[in-house]
């Protein structure tokens, strides 16, 4: 498949001109324009290329950490399957990164404490203490 790096460019260039003026915080789901990828990296769909994502911390009113989430649940120690109003999906942790909130789109919903508190056991179990 053909991945288009110039629309995302496009996209990207309006994206930083913007300013981000509502309130993320950890827990929350959101619609995120990730772009075009390289490799197996996560890549959004639509005209802004965007996916859902979990925000797993906050760090200030710029900038969060977030995993991907997918429609496509694997059973794998990289893919946590969740549910949610009946439909399962999975928080992709391995692909865990740093993003602006210049990318956050729109507000989904807020993920159930439990649940949250899962994934977030899952990244911790990721990334052992060394």
């Amino acid at each position: 498949m053909q991945k288009d790096f110039d629309g995302w460019n496009d996209t990207k260039k309006r994206i930083n001109a913007a300013r981000f003026a509502e309130f993320a915080h950890e827990r929350d789901v959101w619609w995120a324009s990730l772009g075009v990828n390289i490799g197996s990296e996560q890549d959004g769909t639509s005209d802004v290329f965007e996916r859902p994502v979990l925000i797993v911390r906050k760090f200030n009113k710029d900038t969060v950490l977030i995993v991907p989430l997918t429609s496509s649940p694997r059973r794998t120690a990289y893919h946590v399957a969740v549910r949610h109003d009946g439909i399962e999906f999975a928080a992709i942790i391995s692909q865990l990164r740093l993003i602006s909130t210049k990318r956050l789109r729109r507000k989904i919903y807020q993920m159930d404490r439990a649940l949250f508190s899962h994934i977030r056991e899952c990244i911790r179990f990721l990334f052992p203490a060394a």
